[in-house]
């Protein structure tokens, strides 16, 4: 859809073949058992200029979003937040006062961040994040409750496969740039009218066409009525098309949804849990409505790929009753597993397949630098209208 707009928005008749009855890929609205679910529960930061950029040519409300200083919390244990002051001063502030930290980690903390500064987070050699972080002391406390956390949730890969030059470009943006950079971007509205649907009406207004519920079999054909192709579809989907695509890695995200009595909140939106299989838990009723309803994130590999969706949401209600404790009971879950929900983002990690005349390839996985969030899918799909219009 980023690559559509940016088409249609250059007075490039543009028409979009999506395979189901939504448009969204992997972030998208989904009926689940009767309900009405996000396909995954994204976490958007500051630094995500071009989705946001993407969201205000379309006419995304502001109000879709809830953005917050940097605060990452975890239950009764851990707290950062950068404080607002100028430049890197509001980092180095926010980990020297980081609650659940010793001095001597806060410490290492912010000569960690300054050392990295100094090298402008570069490595001439990639190497997995663990091995990284060891070699500059980020171990305990500081690893358990921030490096790591911060490695899965934008890698999507546990840190001892995870590539650090991609994690440290993550920082770079996001710790490393200006204040606004780090800022947590929680969506307030489903995923599916968080960006691709207004991009359809952009689309459609611009003279473009949607053709919902409309797979794509044969590549050759397609090319053969359209002077440019663009092929934006999963990793996983590619050798339907393309025999000779790369294979690939994959990390899963599961989501699990529980549905409490509507008086049920958490002290904040997003709260981390840094002891079970839940890394985030985020507080539907603050965001987008949705009383008493909690999504539990759990990315990248791990043990609970191995207990069945209804014991796994069990799972999810213990840890969180031992993070709020008096929790009864969830009225209803769901559980929504994305078994490839991003390729595995590690060191030596394959990109595009090799270039079709006339065919440009978009995709969160098609970005060497950047790991395979929302931010690098619309970027690739900048990039490949870009060059279908110069190719």
């Amino acid at each position: 859809m980023a690559a559509a707009v940016t088409l249609a928005g250059r007075g490039v008749p543009v028409t979009v073949f999506e395979s189901t009855n939504v448009p969204g890929g992997r972030a998208r609205r989904v009926q689940s058992q009767g309900r009405e679910v996000d396909n995954g529960q994204h976490i958007l930061i500051g630094a995500y200029t071009a989705l946001f950029g993407m969201m205000r040519a379309v006419g995304v409300p502001q109000a879709s979003v809830l953005r917050v200083p940097l605060d990452i919390r975890y239950a009764r244990r851990f707290r950062f937040r950068r404080l607002g002051l100028p430049g890197s001063l509001g980092l180095a502030a926010g980990l020297l006062s980081a609650r659940g930290l010793s001095l001597s980690e806060r410490l290492a903390a912010a000569r960690f961040i300054a050392r990295l500064r100094r090298q402008r987070f570069s490595l001439a050699a990639d190497i997995p994040v663990t091995e990284f972080l060891a070699r500059h002391g980020q171990a305990g406390a500081a690893a358990h409750y921030l490096w790591r956390p911060l490695c899965v949730s934008a890698l999507n890969t546990p840190p001892e496969l995870a590539s650090t030059r991609v994690f440290l470009a993550v920082l770079r943006d996001t710790l490393g740039g200006a204040a606004g950079a780090s800022d947590l971007v929680l969506p307030r509205v489903d995923l599916s009218r968080l960006f691709p649907e207004p991009a359809c009406e952009y689309v459609r207004a611009k003279g473009g066409e949607i053709r919902l519920q409309s797979p794509v079999k044969d590549l050759v054909a397609l090319r053969q009525s359209f002077d440019r192709v663009i092929l934006a579809v999963g990793p996983h989907q590619l050798k339907t098309l393309l025999p000779e695509a790369p294979d690939y890695s994959y990390q899963p995200i599961y989501t699990c949804y529980l549905q409490y009595a509507a008086g049920v909140r958490l002290p904040f939106p997003m709260l981390g849990l840094a002891d079970g299989v839940v890394q985030w838990v985020f507080d539907r009723g603050a965001l987008l409505g949705e009383e008493g309803r909690l999504a539990c994130v759990i990315s990248a590999q791990g043990d609970h790929q191995q207990m069945g969706l209804d014991e796994l949401a069990e799972q999810c209600h213990a840890e969180l009753a031992a993070a709020l404790p008096g929790l009864a009971k969830p009225e209803w879950s769901r559980v929504i597993a994305e078994k490839r929900a991003t390729i595995t983002c590690a060191p030596g990690r394959k990109s595009a397949p090799a270039a079709m005349v006339g065919v440009y390839y978009a995709g969160d996985y098609t970005d060497g630098e950047y790991p395979p969030t929302l931010e690098a899918a619309v970027r690739s799909g900048i990039r490949a209208a870009e060059l279908a219009i110069t190719g």
